[in-house]
């Protein structure tokens, strides 16, 4: 039953974090800005619906589950991104009261991906019986899991 609730909540911080995007992108005037956002989601998209695969299919559920979750995670960033557009008239990036709601809804699905990361994923694979035993496995997924991070970091800096 945790396993489930926290599947769901992965789902929920990749949904509003997916909207989010969508919606920066959607409201983007400039193609400086459209350009590198789109390469950045393009990356970032693919790794993120590859870690919710591997979650749900280790949660192992129903099959209506797993195709209802594709359907949400497939249309999010587009939904975001028809918001984006609908709102880019009246969208002023610079407005004191849009930077402090897009840094609430950052900071929430920030938070809600982080605790998923670090709590569900990443600890449940760093205490599997076979890398503890291990310790050239420990290392290379250290290793990886810095390469990852850094790699991200640049896709960031880089958008």
């Amino acid at each position: 039953r945790q396993r489930v609730i926290s599947q769901k909540l992965l789902e929920l911080g990749i949904i509003v974090h997916s909207v989010i995007i969508g919606m920066s992108l959607g409201a983007s005037q400039s193609t400086s800005t459209i350009r590198p956002l789109v390469v950045a989601l393009t990356f970032h998209q693919f790794f993120e619906g590859i870690g919710l695969g591997g979650c749900i299919v280790q949660a192992k559920f129903r099959l209506k589950s797993v195709l209802l979750m594709a359907l949400f995670f497939s249309l999010t960033t587009p939904v975001g991104v028809v918001i984006g557009i609908g709102i880019s008239s009246v969208y002023d990036e610079n407005s004191p009261n849009t930077l402090i709601i897009q840094g609430i809804l950052s900071a929430a699905a920030a938070g809600i991906l982080n605790y998923m990361a670090l709590v569900d994923l990443l600890a449940e694979d760093f205490m599997n019986p076979r890398v503890q035993g291990n310790g050239r496995l420990q290392v290379i997924v250290n290793l990886s899991l810095l390469l990852g991070t850094g790699l991200m970091s640049m896709l960031a800096i880089w958008a």
